[in-house]
């Protein structure tokens, strides 16, 4: 499965929780900055996602997974990405373009970078754990 198959379903589901048009919705674009996305709207777009896709995606898994290799101290301190933190991001969260980082990010604003292709990157490794965890 690749992002390109998936990405109409989640496209969908994004408008429809976030109230837009479906042709208004871009694969690039900022669910919190673009679409005006609240927590309660996160919830709600995990929610749909899991019973779309038949997955689980546990809460604070985008951060968990960026963090994948460094402690908590390496990641962030008072709140704050590091700058081996703040690469790791970048890294992770490869699809968001480069402008919307900034040195010294609050951690609680990684949210805001999160974009629709985000999602179908989660999507995609949730599936393939979810195949992987019944293969075996």
């Amino acid at each position: 499965m690749e992002i390109d198959s998936i990405y109409p379903k989640v496209r969908a589901i994004v408008a429809d929780v976030l109230a837009f048009d479906e042709d208004e919705i871009k694969r690039d674009g900022s669910l919190v900055n673009d679409y005006s996305a609240e927590s309660i709207d996160f919830l709600d777009l995990v929610y749909q996602l899991e019973r779309e896709f038949k997955i689980k995606i546990p809460r604070g898994q985008i951060e968990q997974e960026a963090r994948r290799g460094l402690d908590v101290q390496e990641f962030e301190k008072n709140g704050r990405l590091t700058d081996r933190g703040l690469e790791q991001l970048k890294l992770y969260l490869s699809e968001v373009p480069e402008d919307r980082f900034s040195s010294n990010m609050l951690t609680s604003l990684i949210p805001t970078l999160f974009t629709v292709e985000t999602f179908c990157k989660v999507v995609l490794r949730e599936t393939e754990r979810t195949e992987q965890a019944a293969a075996s």
